[in-house]
């Protein structure tokens, strides 16, 4: 395994009603140090729920973490979410060392931050 499979990270996604309720969610995440970093976008969602055929404008988080803190970060989404029935979706990814070092760090309760 390379040094850039070995650093452990993991993206998970859901989607948020609007960018105030993603913001929100996504201040949480991060004061719980279950995030290393949140990226907010805005996207249009198609689907098909309790039979009809759904759309509606959504706010899609992409989050940053750790294997380590992965099923942490589920059960605070799924408690802090708005909807019912959130999206959660998780895959491992690579990083270069440098970018997987420091968002490892993050994820630590005791990461101090950055000089000035």
């Amino acid at each position: 395994m390379s040094e850039i499979e070995a650093c452990g990270l993991v993206l998970a996604l859901t989607t948020e009603a609007n960018a105030e309720r993603a913001q929100q969610l996504a201040e949480v995440l991060l004061e719980r140090h279950l995030v290393a970093c949140v990226s907010i976008h805005p996207v249009q969602s198609f689907y098909r729920w309790e039979g009809a055929l759904e759309h509606s404008h959504e706010v899609q988080l992409l989050m940053k973490t750790s294997a380590q803190h992965l099923e942490a970060l589920r059960l605070a989404v799924s408690e802090l979410h708005s909807y019912d029935t959130p999206e959660w979706l998780s895959w491992p990814v690579t990083a270069s060392p440098a970018y997987g070092a420091w968002a490892l760090a993050e994820l630590s309760a005791d990461a101090s931050p950055p000089a000035a």
